[in-house]
């Protein structure tokens, strides 16, 4: 499968590492840029065969199979739209867009053309991000209750986190993944929401606390923010023991403990490279069993969690130009 990556930034040169080491029939064949001076730099950089000086010029390549969007939030709809109305197949990196009304415009119009279409939401594609839910569903800890997830980066000075024009703050950056790791293993049948946060001077979220409140009695506690460091785990507890995850965004670690005794150790896969790997072969297995979307992602999740976003920002006072 050839894939296309619109954007030629960090992430991508995270996607490239992880497909060359680890191909799978899977190749970065193409990179688009807005500078042809960067699009060739970094096919050089990576032995990609196309380089391409606009995103209309990828788009329109027969020999790609799908499209890597790995631009900023704020660019998301605009240029998904654009591999969308061009035929081609997306995996659109998360936050999947700026709001939940972009949201239902693209699966609509991925609807409407038969399109594959996918949120790069890597955790949600990981081995051991599935070994947790196999370990819950086990019954070892017996029945979970409460869950909490913790996720911070010191990133107050970093653009794509501070500018409102391209959909700034902690939420759809990093609370995003606490967010799926809540909805991974407790569901969505929220009743209560409660949130606290610090408003950055630009008027971006720059760290919030959100504890979710669930009708069968059980509760979430997340934290995401840009303003310091932490330990990034994740803990399932229940009646008779916990689950520890290491790295609630890219699962390193499983440690399972009954009792407060450490009964099982999962690590990482030995031959993963970075993760990002994981959700490229699921989109090569969906389109090749013609599915429109993965299981591992529904059309329905990414939706509902763009809403939730929303609602948060909306309680929060943060805005976006697009809203």
């Amino acid at each position: 499968m050839k894939i296309g990556i619109i954007g030629a930034g960090w992430i991508a040169e995270k996607m490239a590492l992880s497909l060359q080491a680890k191909p799978q029939d899977c190749e970065v064949y193409a990179i688009a840029s807005r500078s042809i001076e960067k699009a060739r730099e970094f096919s050089q950089k990576w032995s990609i065969k196309k380089a391409y000086g606009s995103y209309e010029e990828l788009v329109s390549d027969k020999d790609v199979d799908l499209i890597y969007i790995a631009t900023p939030h704020s660019h998301h709809y605009e240029h998904t739209r654009l591999a969308l109305e061009h035929g081609k197949p997306c995996l659109v990196e998360k936050a999947f867009t700026a709001n939940a009304r972009e949201a239902e415009e693209l699966l609509a119009l991925a609807k409407q053309k038969n399109l594959f279409i996918t949120e790069a939401i890597w955790t949600r594609y990981m081995p051991l991000s599935h070994k947790v839910t196999e370990i819950m569903q086990s019954g070892i800890i017996g029945e979970p209750r409460i869950l909490t997830a913790t996720l911070c980066y010191m990133m107050e000075h970093k653009e794509r986190i501070v500018k409102p024009e391209l959909c700034g703050g902690a939420l759809l950056d990093l609370g995003v993944y606490c967010l799926n790791f809540a909805r991974m293993y407790f569901g969505t049948d929220i009743k209560r929401t409660v949130t606290n946060v610090h408003i950055g001077p630009t008027g971006m979220d720059m760290h919030e606390c959100i504890s979710l409140s669930y009708a069968d009695g059980k509760m979430a506690n997340l934290q995401s923010g840009a303003l310091c460091l932490n330990d990034r785990q994740g803990i399932i507890s229940g009646v008779d023991g916990y689950i520890r995850v290491d790295n609630v965004n890219c699962p390193e670690l499983v440690e399972v403990y009954r009792n407060y005794e450490l009964v099982a150790t999962y690590k990482k896969p030995k031959d993963m490279v970075t993760g990002y790997e994981y959700q490229v072969f699921e989109c090569k297995r969906c389109i090749e069993q013609g599915l429109l979307e993965s299981p591992m992602m529904p059309h329905a999740e990414t939706l509902s969690i763009m809403k939730q976003m929303d609602e948060l920002r909306k309680e929060w006072g943060v805005r976006y130009p697009m809203d």
